[in-house]
């Protein structure tokens, strides 16, 4: 007899979903893959829904009123601690998850100072800040093309961590023109603003212009949609906002100029898989989060469905491919999102979907996309909250809109109560979130996150440890040890330098950049090395590449 498990499958346990993976099934009972295929090229795509809670998918599935393509693949779930907290930042989640190391809170693709969580290992003090190899460092040195996309600025912190190394997130300077200088072959997302001088709060201090160094090294640079969709380069560079982009169900209503999240994915994986070689990608669904952090109900259920759209696109891709690794996962969950809350206590086993579903089916933009619409003098109130769902205000209510002096936190709350969803805070949580993978040797079970990285570096056969020690030696210690003489030049602060001297020969190894300048015999020459150099504002790390210089 024909069984029908679809209905159920999003509500499998982790424990069968892990027994049906390992059996090559997927959560409706078929086959969906060939077992540990493996043949030369091999790609991977890395997906990452930003702050989003078990709660979170939950409730977008019933807003859709059908599965997700996420609970296809659904196979086991994944631990998010840092190495300083049962509760991650985004930052330390992305380094674990792109390196196979923890971190601290803010910090991005270095090993932690502060190492206090059980079970994690001790960092020796002199490594403390040392940059670490992530996998798409790896993969291009494995000769693979390599992408990062994001819904926010790209220069945040969990693309940031699969492609830069910084003490501190919030250093988009050093983050920005390290991705530039990563020659990364497909770049999509927002954060414009960091790349050109201006005198806006994330515009470029150091006075270079990333734009023109992006057109010098060949890239289609698309601002728009459109743009990116009829762009036929094998490099892509698109910004389509100076910040974040637009929430999904804003950008369908008012910013249809910019790529959805899985247009984005769809034209990265176009390009990329164009390689003989075989690619890395990551992309991120970013503003779950920020609707999190913002308990907006409306937004989180928008960026959810955003993202499951773009790993549709990755799984058709990897079904008729055969040679490439899907995996999609939280970073960290984030407000505790409950369908339920105080007003539920007692009739819970009563109230029917539609009491929580009907009310948010109401809105058609996120509070933030609302509250762009309102007038200074809130004269449209009435009609910005209506198209955040709330409708029939009284008119004690309308009152008290107008007059709030936290305007989106009192509209989040009250869309909220009339769907009886509840928040536990505004910040993140610790919970383990769920894993969904695809296609061969795929990871599944009950995982920490920095088993993520490791998994994706033995399939794209590389070792992390091994690249780091390729690409990050400390600069002073091993110049020193083959007879130069080093200083750290800080004329310019914004762009220091690391300088190494003997004999006639002067080698310069600037910031964040894989380029070396080499004065030998009053010859000079510019040098373009593996890696990239960095600086953790006590010690420069460069390549063994940039010591090769030295013979």
């Amino acid at each position: 007899m024909k069984r029908n498990f679809k209905k159920k499958a999003a509500g499998i346990s982790i424990a069968a979903a892990v027994a049906i993976s390992s059996l090559g099934l997927a959560a409706n009972g078929t086959v969906t893959e060939a077992n540990n295929k493996k043949n030369e090229p091999t790609n991977v795509i890395m997906m990452v829904m930003d702050g989003t809670s078990a709660g979170a998918t939950n409730l977008a599935r019933w807003y859709k009123g059908e599965d997700l393509a996420m609970d296809q693949i659904l196979v086991g779930g994944m631990r998010t601690h840092s190495a300083e907290s049962a509760i991650t930042d985004s930052a330390p989640a992305a380094t674990a998850l792109a390196t196979g190391n923890k971190s601290n809170d803010k910090v991005v693709g270095l090993l932690p100072k502060i190492v206090n969580t059980p079970g994690v290992d001790p960092v020796d003090p002199e490594d403390t800040y040392k940059p670490v190899a992530n996998v798409l460092e790896g993969a291009q040195l494995r000769g693979k093309a390599t992408g990062i996309i994001s819904t926010s600025e790209i220069q945040h912190a969990t693309p940031a961590g699969f492609s830069a190394h910084a003490v501190h997130r919030s250093n988009y300077q050093d983050i920005a023109e390290q991705q530039v200088y990563q020659e990364i072959d497909v770049v999509l997302g927002g954060g414009k603003e960091s790349l050109l001088p201006g005198t806006t709060k994330n515009a470029r201090v150091d006075g270079e212009n990333l734009v023109e160094v992006i057109d010098e090294n060949g890239y289609d640079f698309v601002e728009t949609k459109e743009e990116l969709l009829n762009s036929k380069s094998d490099k892509l560079w698109g910004a389509f906002a100076p910040s974040a982009l637009a929430y999904d169900f804003d950008r369908q209503a008012t910013n249809d100029e910019q790529p959805s999240l899985a247009e984005m994915t769809k034209k990265g994986i176009e390009t990329l898989s164009k390689d003989e070689d075989g690619f890395f990608m990551f992309v991120e669904g970013s503003k779950v989060d920020w609707a999190a952090h913002a308990n907006d109900t409306i937004g989180i259920i928008s960026d959810v469905l955003a993202f499951d759209a773009a790993v549709k696109e990755a799984v058709d891709f990897a079904k008729a491919d055969g040679n490439t690794m899907v995996i999609a996962v939280s970073d960290h969950g984030n407000s505790g999102i409950t369908i339920g809350n105080m007003n539920t206590n007692s009739n819970y086993p009563e109230i029917p979907v539609s009491t929580y579903i009907n009310p948010l089916k109401k809105a058609s933009m996120t509070v933030e996309g609302a509250l762009k619409t309102l007038k200074p003098d809130r004269s449209n109130m009435k009609e910005a909250a209506e198209l955040y769902g709330l409708d029939n205000l009284t008119e004690e209510e309308l009152r008290a809109l107008k007059q709030s002096k936290k305007l989106q936190a009192d509209m989040t709350k009250m869309l909220a109560e009339r769907a009886n969803i509840g928040f536990t805070t505004g910040g993140h949580t610790g919970e383990d979130v769920f894993l969904y993978a695809y296609g061969p040797s795929k990871p599944f079970g009950l995982l920490d996150n920095t088993d993520i990285a490791k998994t994706m570096a033995e399939y794209m056969e590389f070792d992390l440890g091994k690249t780091t020690d390729k690409l990050f030696v400390n600069a002073k210690e091993s110049f020193e040890n083959k007879g130069y003489t080093t200083r750290i030049d800080v004329t310019d602060a914004n762009n220091p330098v690391f300088i190494a001297e003997k004999n006639k020969i002067t080698i310069k190894l600037p910031i964040n950049k894989n380029i070396a300048h080499v004065t030998q015999n009053k010859k000079a020459y510019t040098k373009t090395l593996e890696g990239i150099t960095v600086y953790n504002g006590k010690d420069f790390y460069v390549s063994k590449d940039a010591l090769n210089l030295s013979k």
